[in-house]
């Protein structure tokens, strides 16, 4: 049985230098449909190694225009990380219904399944009623995912990709960016994580399928195999409708 347990990382994930990739996919991330930061991390390591590198990482909002052109290109776009500086919001951390999504819209607009591998959570519920919209960074990474430190992230060296090219604003969780000026030693952020867009680099989502409370027993998910992890996310995408619990190997919850 192939184990996905991780191994250590070798070097430091460092953001490319503005000469050789002018692009860069920057997101802030936090707790998020009931997981903290950590176990959002470990989840996704996972899911990486089943999918062969592959993972998706959701987002709330839509991509910009520009984000498309360059999928297309296959423009080598790095999707950087950072820790929100803020506490993660009470309705993140505890929500009342979490939901998976189970499709997306490839770039040529067709709905297609997720695959199998990919399990893309967000709270079922926003200010307005249920989501109806939610979005995924289609990401690459041929690396351990981990939280690291040290490496600065200066986001005033960017401007918003597009558009008139306006400056991050503080409200904008995720951007393509564009460079403009050299970075600053000392910064607010860091490459806290990071990875390359690949296949449509920023899609929206569709299909969502409300979880189980069981679900909260993917936090104990520590060490896995990758049949272990395809029939976890089986169970969850098929909705708080489905029969008995996750079905996992014996040792695969540490």
């Amino acid at each position: 049985m192939t184990s996905l347990s991780a191994t250590k990382y070798s070097d430091a994930l460092q953001p490319e230098p503005s000469s050789v990739h002018e692009y860069v996919c920057w997101s802030r991330m936090q707790a998020e449909a009931g997981q903290l930061l950590s176990d959002i991390v470990r989840r996704k390591e996972l899911e990486r190694l089943a999918g062969g590198g592959l993972f998706c990482w959701g987002v709330g909002n839509a991509p910009a225009a520009m984000t498309a052109v360059l999928a297309k290109l296959n423009q080598p776009v790095q999707v950087i990380f950072s820790t929100m500086k803020s506490r993660p919001k009470l309705v993140d951390v505890k929500p009342s219904r979490i939901v998976a999504w189970r499709k997306f819209f490839d770039q040529e607009g067709i709905l297609r399944s997720l695959p199998r591998h990919v399990l893309v959570t967000s709270r079922a519920d926003s200010a307005k009623g249920p989501k109806t919209r939610h979005f995924a960074l289609m990401c690459y990474s041929d690396r351990v995912l981990g939280l690291q430190n040290g490496c600065a992230f200066d986001p005033s060296a960017f401007r918003n990709a597009g558009g008139t090219g306006a400056p991050v604003g503080a409200s904008q969780v995720t951007a393509l960016l564009r460079r403009v000026s050299k970075s600053r030693e000392e910064t607010d952020y860091e490459v806290n994580l990071a990875a390359w867009l690949t296949a449509g680099y920023w899609v929206r989502l569709a299909d969502p399928a409300e979880l189980s409370p069981e679900f909260e027993r993917i936090n104990a998910m520590k060490k896995s195999s990758a049949e272990d992890w395809l029939e976890f996310v089986d169970w969850a995408r098929r909705g708080i409708d489905r029969a008995g619990p996750p079905v996992l190997q014996q040792g695969s919850l540490l």
